[in-house]
């Protein structure tokens, strides 16, 4: 780019001794400026004081032209080339979130190569998102320091090209792969004092960022960007052929009538997780009205789900444990209507589109709202809530036990009508 930019000046003599007019240059953020009309009536823009009518100040103002376009062209043509490494986080709801940083990346650069360092489990998951390029694939487990192996993958890292690294955890460790992969631009809030690891750090105002989604969002932007800044919903993408390779797997039929899904599980404890009692009220009543009920969960989950099955009676099946994250992902796009706790199934649920009802106990709304308009949140305002604790510290839990299955039958009927 340097020796390009040297040489606009013998570009812009060429260019005006061959008679050229200023009003054809390219010019990018600079006002037009036509030679033949200089105080015509109408003209776009005002021009700048220092631009006078005499040779020597069109000389000048036609090479800032220049220099302005060139640059311009220059970073443009190289856009493709820009290689992004975003560090995920380690939750699914997280990592559904961190799906509206990659859309505001490519908004800024279209061209550009977004890559992602993120647990294993993850790679279905950002599979059905089209603005990821690659998935690589985190050799330590969640809570892990292992250093050397961090340090082994950082190291292979190093001839990928990444321009910037985007570190969405707030842990030390996490920071420690694009150091070592010494990548150039290293972007993330300080965290737990991460100084020296990240050059573009960044000081988190959780009262102008109070919700997740935003604070991925805005290591996305430049650090002098208005805040809050706008978070695009997240949308994953489903394919019919996925969706029937897991209907023929799991020796599904899809119902010619409606379909409820209900998520009762919650990784992060019971203190998130509505009565299964109260699930299995809904889905009874759903199964009475001749619609077809799921149960979603994983391997932790089998219990509640067993539970809201036997309380449902006929017609509930229980696919908690059965499916892939891959394949629960495309399941829940068949949904009518969606019932669920604040976890990951959650965010899946509002990124499909999905007509969902999410219960929220001890977590906020405020903080990690399902992202869609097509949600509804069922809560009690108590004062005792949220507390982000995952058992309820006061031992009733009344902020799901006092939460009455007629609360979300009320909220299914509104996304129906």
């Amino acid at each position: 780019m340097d020796l390009a930019l040297r040489a606009v000046p013998c570009a812009t003599v060429c260019f005006w001794a061959l008679g050229g007019s200023v009003a054809a240059l390219p010019h990018h953020g600079l006002p037009r400026y036509d030679r033949l009309s200089p105080a015509a009536p109408g003209a776009e823009t005002r021009l700048p004081a220092e631009v006078k009518h005499d040779g020597r100040s069109r000389m000048r103002y036609s090479f800032r032209c220049w220099h302005r376009a060139l640059e311009y062209y220059l970073i443009e043509s190289s856009e493709h080339t820009r290689r992004i490494l975003v560090v995920g986080p380690s939750w699914v709801g997280d990592m559904v979130m961190a799906q509206s940083l990659f859309l505001v990346l490519k908004r800024r650069h279209p061209r550009a190569q977004i890559d992602v360092l993120a647990p294993a489990w993850s790679g279905p998951l950002l599979e059905r998102m089209p603005e990821v390029c690659g998935v690589i694939n985190m050799p330590v487990g969640h809570g892990q320091i292992q250093l050397k192996a961090r340090f082994r993958l950082a190291r292979g890292l190093r001839s990928t090209g990444y321009q910037q690294a985007i570190v969405l955890p707030n842990s030390f460790k996490s920071a420690l792969v694009p150091w070592w992969a010494r990548i150039p631009q290293r972007t993330g809030f300080v965290g737990e004092l991460r100084w020296g690891l990240l050059n573009d750090a960044r000081r988190l105002d959780k009262r102008r960022l109070p919700m997740t989604v935003q604070r991925f969002v805005a290591l996305g932007l430049p650090a002098d960007a208005s805040l809050p800044p706008e978070a695009p919903q997240p949308r994953l993408r489903v394919t019919e052929s996925c969706v029937r390779a897991a209907l023929d797997r799991l020796a599904l039929a899809p119902s010619a009538w409606r379909l409820l899904a209900l998520c009762p599980g919650a990784e992060f404890g019971p203190a998130k997780r509505w009565p299964a009692e109260y699930y299995a009220e809904i889905a009874r009543q759903h199964i009475q009205q001749g619609w077809a009920v799921w149960v979603f969960g994983s391997e932790q989950d089998v219990t509640v789900a067993d539970a809201v099955c036997q309380g449902a009676g006929a017609g509930c099946i229980n696919l908690a444990g059965r499916t892939r994250l891959h394949e629960a992902i495309d399941l829940l796009s068949l949904a009518d209507v969606v019932v669920s706790n604040d976890s990951g199934l959650m965010h899946v649920a509002a990124a499909l589109g999905r007509p969902l009802v999410a219960v929220y106990g001890s977590s906020d709304p405020q903080f990690t709202p399902p992202l869609s308009e097509h949600a509804r949140i069922a809560r009690l305002d108590l004062d005792c809530s949220p507390c982000f604790k995952r058992e309820c510290p006061l031992g009733h839990l009344n902020c799901l036990r006092q939460l009455p299955p007629a609360r979300v039958r009320q909220a299914i009927n509104e996304l129906l009508r």
